[in-house]
C-alpha cells in the first residue's frame, strides 16, 4: 500500500484515560501500513512508540493526527500553526465540529486520507496582547473571551474597532470568535454561526446589561481593542480557546487581531460542513407532536 504520508505524528492529551483504546487502534492501523509513527507523550501501554515533542513534528513528520475531541485538535492547531504541516482530527469526544474522522469508520476513512483522497481546509487564528505589549499573550483558533474573574459582578468595558469607538457596555464578558469558533462559546452567547470559508470575526456579548446589545460580524483583518473601565472594582480575565487565562486590571487594554499564521486541516473528500451542523445541532431531526 502506497501512502502519500510516510511519517505520522500522533498528538494526544495524556490527562484523558478513555483515549487508550483509540490510540492503540490508530497505532496498530498505521503500523499495519508500515508507516513510521511518533507520539507526543510517552505511553506505558505502547512503549515501542518513539516520543517527540509536537514542536518537532514539522521536522520529523509528514502528517499530524490529533486523537480526542475538538479541544485536542485546537491544542494541536495552535502548536502547529505556521508550520504548514497538515492535521487530521479523530473524534473520540461527543460534540465535535472539527475532528471528522470517526472511530466507527476509522480504518476506511484514514486509508482514504493516507492515500491522498482528501480536501484541504485552511483556517486562520487570532492573537491577543495586553496593553499593546510586544509580547504575545495568547493564540486562539476558536475564540478570545474577556470575562469577570472570581466574581459574579459584571465588568464594564469599551470596544474599539480599528481605532474607532464602537460602544461601552456592562456584561459578564465578551467573546471574539473566528468562523471556526462561531459554533462554540459565541453560539452559546447568542452569536451567529459563520460559514467556515468567511473571512470574518464575530463579537458576542455574554449576558449584556442592555437588551439593545447585539452580536456583530466584522472583517477578519480588523484590530479589536477592549479597554476595561477604571470603574471596575475587580479584575477580569482573558482566555484563549478556554485555556487558563491572563489577569486584566481595571484600565487595561487587550488587543485582538488576526495571527499571521494559519493551520491546514485535512478532511475526507465528501466532507460537508452543513451535514455536521445538522448532525451536531439536530437540525435534521423530525418533529413530533
Amino acid at each position: 500500500m502506497n501512502s502519500t504520508f510516510k511519517r505520522i505524528g500522533l498528538f494526544i492529551r495524556k490527562d484523558d484515560p478513555i483515549m487508550e483504546s483509540a490510540i492503540v487502534r490508530v497505532t496498530y492501523f498505521l503500523q499495519s501500513r508500515a508507516l513510521n509513527t511518533f507520539i507526543n507523550e510517552p505511553l506505558g501501554f505502547l512503549p515501542e512508540l518513539d516520543v517527540i515533542s509536537i514542536n518537532d513534528f514539522a521536522h520529523n513528520c509528514d502528517l499530524a493526527i490529533a486523537i480526542g475531541g475538538d479541544g485536542t485538535l485546537l491544542s494541536a492547531s495552535r502548536a502547529l500553526s505556521g508550520t504548514n504541516l497538515p492535521l487530521v482530527g479523530i473524534n473520540v469526544g461527543r460534540l465535535g465540529f472539527l475532528a471528522d474522522v470517526t472511530l466507527a469508520k476509522l480504518e476506511q476513512q484514514l486509508s482514504e486520507i493516507l492515500d491522498g483522497d482528501y480536501r484541504e481546509d485552511t483556517r486562520f487564528l487570532m492573537q491577543a496582547t495586553i496593553n499593546q505589549s510586544d509580547t504575545l499573550t495568547g493564540t486562539a483558533m476558536n475564540d478570545v473571551v474577556i470575562h469577570a474573574h472570581q466574581s459574579l459582578h459584571m465588568i464594564e468595558f469599551e470596544t474599539y474597532i480599528n481605532g474607532k469607538f464602537l460602544n461601552s457596555q456592562r456584561a459578564d464578558g465578551i467573546v471574539i470568535a473566528t468562523p471556526t469558533g462561531s459554533t462554540a462559546y459565541a453560539m452559546s452567547a447568542g452569536g451567529p454561526i459563520l460559514d467556515v470559508d468567511l473571512d470574518a470575526l464575530v463579537l458576542a456579548s455574554v449576558c449584556p446589561h442592555t437588551l439593545s446589545n447585539r452580536p456583530l460580524v466584522i472583517a477578519a483583518n480588523s484590530i479589536i481593542d477592549i479597554t476595561l473601565s477604571e470603574n471596575n472594582t475587580s479584575t477580569a480575565m482573558a482566555t484563549c480557546d478556554g485555556r487558563p487565562g491572563h489577569i486584566l486590571e481595571p484600565g487595561d487594554t487587550i488587543r485582538i487581531e488576526r495571527h499571521p499564521s494559519t493551520i491546514k486541516l485535512l478532511h475526507l473528500e465528501d466532507h460537508d460542513h452543513y451535514s455536521i451542523l445538522r448532525a451536531k445541532l439536530e437540525w435534521g431531526r423530525k418533529l413530533t407532536c
